[in-house]
């Protein structure tokens, strides 16, 4: 599959990382607008909530920043990005579920986008099959298919097994195709 950010190229985002690792700021603002967009897409299909995919954004830089020099090359860069932004959306999110919040806010967003007349076009009601599902297969699913990456580069950032994640994409695809019909009737 394509690459979905293709702004820098492997070898200069090594190089980004490199000067990173040296306390180069302008190379750190150079990967930060390379990767914010990107970014953002993946964790607002998350939490609908700009605050959060923000505040995951700059903890995701500031690891990036503070742990540049430990990057070994293993994966690629966009890999190595992605899995922290990953791991910090998954942590966020199960906090705030355990908290009540996430739930609620994500009821009352669905809510306030449903449209006067209560239908929802394809997209809303796909979207809300998703926010039904696990989070470890939720994400999965948008890491592969609104991402673009393959199960092996899912698997790097997710830290498991290319099983796994074939499992839960699996799962995930059976859990939306029992919920999508049972979403139809509503509002």
């Amino acid at each position: 599959m394509a690459r979905a950010s293709a702004s820098l190229s492997d070898s200069h985002e090594v190089q980004l990382l490199r000067r990173i690792a040296a306390r180069d700021r302008a190379a750190l603002e150079t990967l930060y607008h390379a990767y914010h967009r990107r970014l953002s897409r993946f964790l607002l299909r998350l939490a609908p909530r700009y605050d959060f995919a923000e505040e995951i954004i700059n903890e995701t830089f500031w690891v990036v920043w503070r742990k540049a020099e430990e990057f070994r090359g293993a994966s690629r860069v966009s890999t190595w990005i992605m899995g922290i932004a990953y791991r910090r959306a998954l942590r966020e999110l199960r906090s705030a579920r355990q908290a009540g919040a996430a739930d609620s806010r994500m009821r009352e967003d669905s809510e306030a986008h449903c449209d006067d007349s209560q239908q929802l076009d394809m997209q809303d009601w796909v979207a809300r099959a998703l926010r039904e599902l696990p989070e470890e297969q939720r994400l999965t699913l948008e890491l592969a298919y609104f991402m673009g990456h393959s199960c092996e580069e899912i698997a790097a950032i997710t830290h498991c097994p290319v099983g796994t994640v074939k499992a839960r994409m699996f799962h995930a695809r059976e859990k939306l195709r029992r919920a999508l019909p049972a979403l139809e009737g509503m509002p």
